[in-house]
């Protein structure tokens, strides 16, 4: 902390500075696989990197050159005569490599299955297209293949590629893919996701409603379907009520075959 102060007093002395911040930064650019790429370590006055570190060569550099660069030097020289700053920096790499392992399977390797839903909007011309819109959404990572299936058949083959999918903004991402139908009753349309989140393929299945014609038949004859069913119990309750034929109940009596 002395040192970032004396650092800090000595660049806001320089007349040429007139400056308000100074930070330190660090990075350490990961690959594919987790490892280190490099180790990186400056200080940085007012946004513009005074003295870098340089891994290759292990010592400190000026990386100012202009109004700062007197200024860079000296912090260059007195950082690269203190044994504690170059021990730490040459640790710097390892504390990248330690702490990047332990971030890397909660972030880059993490998976999130895929939200999926198919919305159908129905189109004025031509008469009785559909467009079916399969949304695929909240999943990481973003490679993820999605595409059309009717009645178990691929119905595009040059859907049947990696789609490309947009950022949320929370570490997740969003695609959709859209169909022109014009379907038959009995048919079924299918969006087939797949994505290394998912054990297997994800089907989300859509199948066309009822006609306004056979909707109406369909609902006159559950109507008449009601209706009968109301006869026929009510008949029954009757029937089974009804005293038997040829038998007439003397006074006293208050059931069917019964006596006092």
């Amino acid at each position: 902390m002395k040192l970032v102060l004396w650092l800090l007093s000595l660049a806001l002395s320089h007349h040429a500075a007139g400056g308000f911040l100074m930070h330190l930064a660090s990075e350490c650019p990961l690959a594919a696989n987790g490892s280190v790429l490099w180790f990186g370590f400056s200080l940085v006055f007012n946004k513009n990197p005074l003295v870098c570190y340089n891994e290759q060569d292990r010592l400190f550099e000026a990386c100012d050159m202009g109004l700062l660069n007197k200024v860079a030097q000296n912090m260059t020289t007195f950082l690269n005569r203190d044994p504690g700053w170059l021990q730490r920096m040459a640790g710097g790499r390892q504390a990248c490599q330690s702490q990047g392992q332990r971030l890397w399977g909660q972030t880059a390797q993490r998976m999130t299955r895929p939200h999926v839903r198919i919305v159908s909007t129905a189109l004025a011309n031509p008469a009785g297209a559909v467009r079916l819109t399969c949304h695929v959404w909240g999943f990481y990572p973003a490679a993820v293949r999605v595409s059309w299936w009717h009645d178990g058949r691929l119905v595009d083959p040059r859907q049947d590629n990696l789609t490309a999918a947009l950022a949320n903004g929370d570490w997740t991402y969003q695609t959709h893919v859209t169909l022109l139908v014009t379907p038959q009753p009995g048919d079924t349309y299918a969006c087939r996701v797949q994505h290394p989140s998912l054990p297997q393929d994800y089907l989300e299945e859509w199948r066309p409603g009822l006609s306004p014609g056979l909707t109406v038949k369909v609902s006159v004859a559950v109507v008449v379907l009601s209706l009968g069913l109301i006869f026929l119990i009510t008949g029954m309750v009757y029937w089974y009520r009804a005293p038997a034929p040829g038998y007439s109940p003397l006074l006293g009596h208050n059931y069917p075959g019964g006596s006092t």
